[in-house]
């Protein structure tokens, strides 16, 4: 057996017993990776990193695969799946519309823009695209942010998933160690970079483009399962 099987397999085999599934169902993968993390994929794969891997004690490692077991419980490593494929087009024009705001518009650039927005509209008709623009675009860039909402509903509802198996003593430990690591390398980006000229990881936008919910609002759900 492979000293990453020997390790994950047992862990896992006590997950998916107080659970009450069949383990066996699952595939096991161990991505070479430095970060705390794990994953729920589509097609009954639970991943963790390596370093998830050696450096977890088991107990934080199986709260971690209960999480991972609750998004393939509640079919979330699905929708995953096809809300990142829907929301390209999305993701694609918010960064199309950031380029463009962030250009010098000339006289010359704003002629070049009503050529090609009047020949748009000559070949395909004042019709279809004034439907595109009153239907298809509005929900095209809100896309990105329902799908976002909907990810950070689906990692509080698998939180909740390993609480109620008993793991939530030990996935507060985890959180609290992984809020901890951002802060320290938040402050070393600071450091190093000097005045903060970048937006933060932390602003408003990037809060609800987040799949993920911050720690704090995670550690503040499990309170009632401690």
């Amino acid at each position: 057996m492979p000293p990453e099987a020997a390790r994950l397999e047992p862990v896992w085999r006590e997950v998916t017993a107080v659970a009450g599934v069949d383990g066996a169902v699952y595939q096991l993968w161990v991505e070479e990776s430095d970060d705390l993390n794990a994953y729920a994929a589509a097609g009954h794969i639970v991943g963790v990193t390596r370093f998830a891997l050696e450096q977890l004690p088991s107990g934080q490692l199986a709260a971690v695969l209960a999480h991972e077991l609750g998004h393939h419980a509640g079919g979330h490593a699905w929708s995953s799946l096809l809300s990142h494929w829907y929301g390209l087009p999305g993701r694609a024009a918010w960064r199309a519309l950031r380029v463009v705001a962030r250009s010098v518009v000339t006289p010359a650039r704003c002629a070049v823009y009503l050529s090609t927005g009047v020949l748009l509209l000559a070949v395909g008709g004042l019709g279809s695209t004034a439907a595109a623009i009153l239907y298809g675009l509005p929900l095209l860039l809100v896309f990105p942010y329902l799908s976002a909402a909907v990810g950070r509903r689906a990692e509080l509802r698998a939180d909740r998933h390993a609480a109620q198996l008993g793991f939530a003593p030990n996935l507060a430990e985890v959180f609290q160690t992984m809020h901890a690591n951002r802060a320290r390398s938040r402050r070393r980006t600071f450091a190093v970079g000097g005045e903060r000229t970048q937006r933060e990881p932390g602003s408003a936008h990037a809060r609800l483009l987040s799949t993920h919910p911050d720690f704090p609002t995670r550690l503040h759900h499990l309170r009632g399962y401690l």
